[in-house]
């Protein structure tokens, strides 16, 4: 999996459409397929890593296959999968899954359901249950994997300007799965 994910933020996004992410929780399997998602850098003004290492941001700095989860707006946690060399602060933003297994228990997390249930950053992390204490996990280990699919087609991937943010929102680093319900918008 670090091979796979050791390239640029920007080359791994569209990579991981399509590929698996596996919860294990409370005696439940929960499994995801990755829809949506958006590429940061250090050389990138809206990544948390433009500034350089600091304790936040260490795990972006780490090598590629770890998760790095923040919190933002005071209520909400997002996740990333860290990718590219270590030393360079990289990572994907995982911004919309469709739900494949344990949808019943991810409804009783989010109190949601069909696509509102996990087409946002925030909402899928409450629907797996993914909090700062899986900050820096290992993604090759329980309880929460990556596991890798084939990459899809080009002509099913949309490319895109990144969305929700304030700097350099021109970057055309979002990437989505065209057509899936359960991105978090559509580009038209």
């Amino acid at each position: 999996m670090q091979d796979y994910l050791n390239r640029p933020a920007e080359l791994a996004a569209p990579l991981l459409l399509g590929s698996i992410i596996e919860r294990k929780i409370d005696g439940h399997t929960l499994r995801v397929r990755i829809v949506e998602t958006e590429a940061y850098d250090q050389s990138d003004a809206a990544s948390h890593s433009y500034k350089g290492r600091t304790p936040r941001t260490e795990i972006m700095f780490g090598p590629p296959g770890f998760l790095y989860v923040y919190f933002t707006y005071g209520m909400h946690y997002c996740c990333n999968i860290v990718t590219d060399q270590e030393g360079r602060g990289s990572a994907v933003l995982i911004r919309a899954v469709e739900p494949l297994e344990g949808e019943d228990y991810m409804k009783a997390l989010r109190d949601k359901s069909g696509k509102d249930l996990s087409n946002g950053p925030a909402k899928l992390c409450q629907a797996l249950s993914i909090t700062k204490e899986l900050n820096g996990h290992d993604l090759s280990q329980g309880p929460v994997t990556l596991v890798l699919q084939e990459p899809l087609p080009a002509d099913r991937i949309t490319q895109t300007t990144r969305i929700g943010i304030s700097h350099a929102q021109e970057m055309p680093w979002r990437f989505y799965e065209t057509g899936n319900p359960y991105i978090s918008k559509s580009n038209s």
